[in-house]
């Protein structure tokens, strides 16, 4: 697992920051009523499947997608569909909660990730030997 965050680019550090907000946003406006949570999950069938049709229809042919972006393609629907739900009447100027507080700590998590994941790159970098000192042996 650590491997794979040391070599995370920075699209994907973007998505996991991304998760990593909505994570926080749900922690701290958790709404246990099921209608919500199934209605995200019903919009996220519906629009999960819009958008795996639409990767999948090209003149080109079709776009071959792993189990993870098939995933993806239904993980964010639904974090967005629970997270307007959740927001809504909460005081929130587009996706930033009302308080310094939440929105430091929120960000403090994302830049502690990223911080994470700049140290793992070194240190992975550092256990793997260069190609040219391969090249010199």
């Amino acid at each position: 697992m650590l491997r794979y965050f040391s070599r995370l680019n920075r699209a994907r550090k973007v998505l996991w920051s991304y998760l990593l907000w909505w994570i926080h946003t749900i922690a701290h406006h958790f709404e246990p009523r099921p209608r919500l949570w199934l209605t995200s999950l019903g919009l996220s069938g519906i629009i999960g499947l819009a958008l795996l049709l639409s990767t999948r229809t090209s003149t080109a042919g079709t776009t071959r997608l792993d189990r993870w972006q098939i995933f993806r393609l239904f993980l964010m629907p639904f974090c967005v569909s629970s997270f307007a739900a959740l927001v809504k009447d909460q005081g929130f100027l587009l996706i930033f909660p009302p308080t310094w507080q939440e929105n430091f700590s929120a960000l403090t998590l994302i830049a502690a990730f990223w911080g994470m994941t700049a140290l793992l790159e070194r240190v992975y970098a550092l256990k793997m030997p260069s190609p040219q000192l391969e090249r010199q042996s």
